[in-house]
């Protein structure tokens, strides 16, 4: 119940947050253009607190945090607006009577704005926190996997992925995320453990990670990370792991003869043998015993079958466990600060811009899109995190927001930049009942994403 209520409570400050960023965009733009506003809304639905400021603005909060709006005098839905009701003396502050070049910057302003948000996070925790990470140095090569035919070998640093410099784990996994649901080659340049001169490693792809939902590239390609070993916190009770003797504070040190090299290493080991007997060998205190673990089938959305046993990892800070060597750390003053924030603002707008177009064409799975359930989740694990999780999550949620607000799609910002451009083109606004259906199409196409979001959140819970 605790869980619940601190995830709804993490999801209305975060997309709160996240609004009234967007909102203030189009608001602050439209006063500095002379454009009189009606209302600032927070939030959908009948209001729940409203009052009137010292500037005639009806300021609005609404109990449902997935939306809200800036109403401007002269403004509708459509670009064409009816302003024959709007005395002469008023004009000068209707949005429909501003020049175009003031009407696209009033409705860019919201995106903008959550783009500024993201640089300004990104500047915050890089000026706070810095780069931290583990050095991307290869602890195993799962046999027979695309890494080990590829020539990858234990103790070789990525330093780079399709030719973008890696200096952290976390920095390889985005790299090769980009790469989601393509068919081609994966260049993968290492520095050898045994040499000083880097080499380049090449490893095919085909329609990479295109069914999963939550795809792990470099796990998929058999690399097995420096990570916290795989010791066991709790066991579920009447679950697998209980039933065949695993027991709290045990580490597993094989499976059928292989080295375990830690938790990811162990939890792929399970995934990957649904009901079949696993001899597993475990530190308990002083000594070793061994125990047969038949892991519970289990089918995931997709009809995915994995296996399961029940169990959770005891959490190990990584410093207190690798040399000095293997941690990475770059700290940055409040200028050096400017430029990672810009550029990682960039390369994860493109990201985010790029996943939309491989759903789109089929490259990725549409189960890929999370609505408020799980949003409400993430929101709620980052916040218990720490704050520089919890900021980096929301710096990515911003980012989403923007990108998908300047999608050419009737109803959102895009789609009315669009209308703006082509008028820009035509010298005349697009025609009323184009833009009625435009309007009809792109409602109905908003409503669509909202429920497959909604259906693929349910999905993940069951």
């Amino acid at each position: 119940m605790i869980e619940f209520i601190v995830s709804v409570l993490a999801l209305i400050v975060t997309l709160g947050i996240l609004v009234t960023i967007h909102e203030f965009g189009h608001f602050w733009v439209a006063r500095r253009c002379g454009v009189k506003v009606l209302r600032f809304s927070i939030g959908m639905g009948k209001a729940v607190k409203s009052w009137i400021g010292r500037d005639g603005v009806e300021y609005v909060i609404a109990p449902i945090p997935l939306g809200g709006y800036v109403k401007m005098l002269g403004q509708e839905d459509i670009a064409v607006a009816d302003t024959k009701e709007i005395p002469t003396s008023q004009q000068h502050l209707c949005f429909a009577y501003k020049p175009l070049w003031q009407r696209m910057a009033i409705t860019a302003a919201g995106p903008i704005a959550n783009f500024l948000l993201a640089i300004f996070i990104y500047w915050l925790i890089n000026i706070s926190y810095g780069i931290n990470g583990i050095a991307p140095v290869i602890n195993g090569i799962s046999e027979n996997s695309s890494a080990d035919r590829a020539g990858l070998q234990v103790g070789d640093e990525i330093i780079a992925v399709d030719s973008e410099e890696t200096i952290i784990w976390q920095q390889v996994s985005l790299q090769m995320l980009n790469r989601l649901g393509e068919t081609g080659e994966l260049v993968v340049t290492v520095n050898p453990y045994d040499s000083s001169t880097s080499r380049d490693i090449t490893i095919p792809i085909q329609a990479w990670l295109r069914s999963d939902v939550e795809p792990d590239p470099v796990t998929d390609l058999g690399i097995v990370r420096l990570e916290i070993p795989a010791r066991i916190a709790e066991v579920v009770t009447g679950g697998r792991a209980e039933r065949d003797g695993l027991r709290a504070g045990d580490e597993i040190i094989s499976v059928n003869g292989e080295s375990i090299l830690g938790w990811s290493h162990w939890v792929a080991v399970i995934r990957s043998n649904p009901e079949l007997a696993l001899d597993v060998i475990v530190k308990r205190g002083e000594s070793e015993a061994g125990l047969e673990i038949r892991p519970e089938l289990v089918r995931l959305s997709n009809g995915t079958a994995i296996g399961r046993i029940g169990a959770s990892v005891q959490e190990t800070a990584l410093s207190e466990i690798l040399d000095s060597e293997m941690q990475r750390h770059i700290s940055f003053n409040a200028f050096t600060a400017i430029q990672p924030a810009l550029q990682e603002t960039w390369n994860n707008s493109v990201f985010v811009l790029d996943s939309i177009k491989k759903m789109v064409i089929g490259l990725i799975s549409v189960r890929n899109i999370n609505g408020p359930i799980t949003i409400a989740q993430v929101a709620g694990e980052t916040a218990s995190y720490g704050l520089e999780v919890y900021l980096g999550f929301l710096a990515l949620l911003s980012i989403c927001l923007g990108v998908f607000n300047l999608l050419p799609i009737p109803v959102l910002d895009g789609g009315h930049l669009f209308y703006y451009t082509v008028e820009a083109i035509m010298g005349r606004p697009v025609p009323e009942r184009v833009q009625t259906w435009g309007l009809q199409l792109g409602l109905s196409l908003i409503f669509g994403i909202m429920i497959l979001a909604i259906y693929n959140d349910v999905n993940r819970l069951l």
